[in-house]
Order: structure tokens, then sequence, then C-alpha cells
């Protein structure tokens, strides 16, 4: 065969394979997915049904989402009118040497004005197509008056319809008509890394969006209201935020967006949001009843930390710890007892006492609830008829100087005897039993736990009477022990365990 031949032969053989290889590349590239997918029609959601995002390229879609939730939420813009004293007797202007050569009216240009005009910006979540409004109570609270914004620009005055400060929560009402709605969420459900969206206006920019996700549920001893259990989330939140729409990648809405954790002012990835299911319960409660009505069982708890549950012989740090009963309560009526570790509430489990705390507050009063405690390590269920609420619980308890030392694995904690100016002096009932604490040595091993003015009732389960029934049981106690202690300190009934 001629050299011109198989150089034919070889060129057409390496021709037919690379066709080959491209024919099959563009089977394989078209199952992987390497060309760019057509994209469908985006999907519209409605206040009535709601679908997860849209994803384009692997990445979640939002634009459907912020399309049906944003027309809901609104700028809140109040105006406060704050009056000042008059300074007038201050103003070095007020000299008879300036009245001399200038006149007497000429200290009243240099006077500041008895009033002045306060403003503030917020967000709110249109719940009701009525014109019922969610917000945060700082946004409104004190104002004279309110303006609220729609997304279409129509402006409206609003009216205040109920405030609850304990949840930062607060209710106004516009006068309008089929307005646009966020359907509520189910913010018990949420998981840690859930796709959220925070809707609002902050600086004044109104209708702005962030994205994140749910950094923590549960979040309480924040210390911006007294109930407390936030969402925590990364979305930016910044001033004038508050009172908008945190909503999931459904289009549902499952917070108001409340407050930030920061040093400058600004945004710094931590910013909290007021569960919908927290927030719903008190619209709920303020429209029908004009006030939040809560659940209430008359025990005062705490938190189960490590030394508790060893020395109550709990298998884990979870629970409410019931450290006082109130007599009469709803809690004296079930017969429960100081020293029970509740566990369940109701079918809902108790994690913390900050949990038995809302769920309580949730529940409606007169329902008769199941609770589980532990009490001598054994689960037993007992029944509760949850009762309303009182208005208002008194703390008190200023401390006292007189002591009596004692020599024990409390070494250097000073008690004396309960006598009724002590009592007096801390606004203690006859009821209240013990020693008062009048001294801790800084070095000793009780001085980060124990305070002066503390009234210790018993130790290690056993009753403390008198200074006598102290030193009785103090003798027998090893002195590398752990103490179990049972006080009262500023009226409230508390287990602390003693380390030595």
């Amino acid at each position: 065969m001629s050299l011109d031949k198989k150089s034919f032969k070889y060129g057409l053989f390496a021709g037919v394979l690379l066709l080959t290889g491209i024919l099959l590349g563009i089977i394989l590239t078209a199952r992987m997915q390497w060309t760019s997918p057509v994209q469908s029609n985006p999907l519209v959601l409605t206040s009535d049904t709601a679908s997860s995002a849209i994803s384009v390229n692997g990445l979640p879609n939002f634009v459907p989402v912020v399309k049906a939730t944003s027309p809901a939420v609104v700028n809140i813009s109040t105006t406060r009118i704050i009056k000042r004293g008059s300074r007038r007797g201050r103003s070095p202007f007020n000299d008879p040497f300036f009245k001399e050569f200038f006149g007497d009216d000429f200290s009243k240009r240099f006077q500041m004005p008895r009033k002045r005009r306060q403003s503030s910006l917020g967000s709110g979540v249109i719940v009701d197509a009525s014109g019922y409004i969610v917000t945060n109570n700082h946004v409104i609270a004190k104002a004279d008056k309110i303006k609220v914004v729609l997304s279409d620009k129509r402006e409206f005055s609003g009216k205040v319809i109920g405030t609850d400060p304990k949840t930062d929560i607060a209710v106004i009402k516009i006068d309008a008509k089929n307005l646009p709605v966020i359907p509520w969420g189910d913010s018990a459900k949420l998981d840690v890394g859930e796709y959220v969206l925070a809707i609002g206006n902050p600086y004044g920019l109104k209708q702005t969006v962030t994205m994140g996700i749910v950094s923590a549920v549960g979040r309480s001893n924040v210390g911006i209201a007294d109930y407390e259990d936030f969402i925590q989330t990364d979305a930016a939140i910044n001033p004038g935020n508050s009172g908008g729409a945190l909503v999931n990648s459904r289009g549902q809405l499952i917070g108001i967006n409340t407050a930030i954790f920061s040093r400058s002012g600004g945004n710094m990835g931590i910013g909290f949001a007021v569960p919908a299911n927290m927030a719903r319960h008190v619209l709920k409660s303020l429209l029908k009843d004009g006030k939040v009505v809560r659940g209430w069982l008359g025990v005062s708890i705490q938190n189960i930390n490590g030394d508790l549950a060893t020395k109550f012989g709990l298998k884990k740090s979870s629970g409410a710890l019931v450290s006082e009963i109130i007599p009469g309560s709803p809690a004296s009526k079930a017969k429960l007892r100081a020293g029970d570790v509740i566990i369940s509430f109701d079918g809902k489990a108790v994690n913390s006492s900050t949990t038995l705390r809302n769920v309580v507050a949730e529940t409606p009063v007169g329902k008769k609830v199941q609770v589980r405690v532990i009490r001598n390590k054994r689960n037993i269920a007992l029944v509760v008829v949850t009762g309303e609420q009182p208005k208002n619980i008194s703390r008190r308890g200023p401390s006292v100087e007189k002591s009596a030392p004692n020599y024990s694995v409390l070494g250097g904690v000073e008690v004396s005897t309960l006598t009724p100016d002590i009592r007096n002096r801390l606004g203690l009932s006859q009821r209240v039993f013990g020693v008062v604490v009048t001294r801790v040595n800084p070095e000793s091993s009780a001085a980060s736990r124990l305070r002066s003015g503390d009234v210790i009732t018993s130790i290690n389960n056993q009753r403390v009477r008198s200074l006598s029934d102290y030193n009785k049981i103090t003798r027998t106690l090893k002195r590398n022990s752990s103490v179990l202690l049972y006080l009262n300190r500023r009226g409230r009934m508390i287990y602390l365990v003693i380390k030595p």
C-alpha cells in the first residue's frame, strides 16, 4: 500500500474518533446539566398560599417571595413632643449687666425652647386585610402621632389598639380595607440553618430586604423583654427594621424583628426577632380582651445546672426546678412541691425555666393540663388548672449587719438568728424560717454563691429553723462534700449548690 493511501486511512479514522468524542461529550454534558437550564415561569405567591423559593442554577431565588410579602410591610414614623423645664434662671444672659446694656428681651434669644419634637422610624407588618398592623412596642411607645406609609406610598394615621411591653409587641390600626397581608407561619417548627428574609425600613430606606439564616432559636436572658424566646438570625437588621417581618422561604411570617446585638450601633450579624407564635398570641389577646391575658402556675422556678442535676439525681441538666410554691396558687392546689423538677407541661417538653414560663403564659386560663415532674427520682404526673397571672409580683430585701460565726464545710459563712427586726428589714413574711447570712468571707467556697441577706431554710434537704439547727447540721457535713442549700433571696426561694 502506498504512503498516500495509508495517510488517508489514518486521517479518516482519526476524524471518526474525533466526531464520536464530540457527540459523546454533548450527550454527557446534557445529562449532567452543564448547560444552562431553561427557566420556568416564576412562581407567584399569594397571601393564602405560599411555596418554597424557586431554585435557579442550584441557588435559591427569593424574588417571588419578596414580591408576595414586601407589600405587607409598612413604614412607621412617630412624633413625640418632649417638654423641657424653663432654664431661664440658669442663663448667663439673665445677668443685670446684659439687661442694662441690651434690654430685657435680649436673654430670650438664647433660651432653650420649652417643647421640642422628637421623631423616630420603624416598621410594621399588616396581619389583617382590614388594617391591623403588628409592630414593636418600643417603636410606638409614648408617641403623640403615628404615621403609616404603605408600599404603594399611601399614608394613614395609626391608632394604638394595645401594647405589651413584656414581649415588646404592639398592635395598631389604620382605616383601610383590602390590604395585602403575610400569612402566619409556625415558628415552633423553625430549624437552625433555615433561610430567612428580614424586610423593613432601616435608616428610613423603605422596602429593604436582607437575607440570612436562622442562627439559633429559643434565645432568652438577652435583657430586651420580660418574656424572651427570640429567633436569632444573621440577616442584616439595622435601626428602623424594628417591627418589620422575618419571613421564611415559603413566604410565611415567622417573626417580628426586634433588636440587634451591636457595639457600633449597626448590624454585626446577630439580630433577634419575636417568634410569630408569641406575637400572634399577644395579637389575639389584645383584640379579644383589650389586654394580654397570660396563664399562671404560681411557682418560682430556676434552671438546672450540672451540680443541681447531681443533687436531685437527674440524668441530664434539663427541666425547671420548682424552688417555691405560692399558697393558694394553681400549683399549690395541684400538690406541686418545692424540689419538683418539671419536665413537661401540657404535653410539651420543658428544657429550661424560660421554656416553662413561656408555655404557661400562652396556655388559656382555666385549662386543665397534665404536668410531669421528677420527684425523689420518680417520674409522676399531676393535673393543674391554670389561673390568670397577677399583675404584680413584688420582690424585696435589704441586707443586715449582724454576725455569728460557724466552722463547717461552709467555713467563712456567718449567720444570725432571723429575729423580728431582721425579718421586717428583709420584708419577709412570718412563714419564712431559717438563719440569715450576715457575712461571707471572700476567700470561702461560698463567696461567689451566697450573699448577705440570704435566708437559709434547709441544708441537704434538712430543715433549718434556728441557729442551733444550722450548727447541728453543719457539724455533720464532710469537709470535701458539696452542699445543697434551699434559701430565700429577696423574697424568692431558690436552690444553690456550694462546692468545697
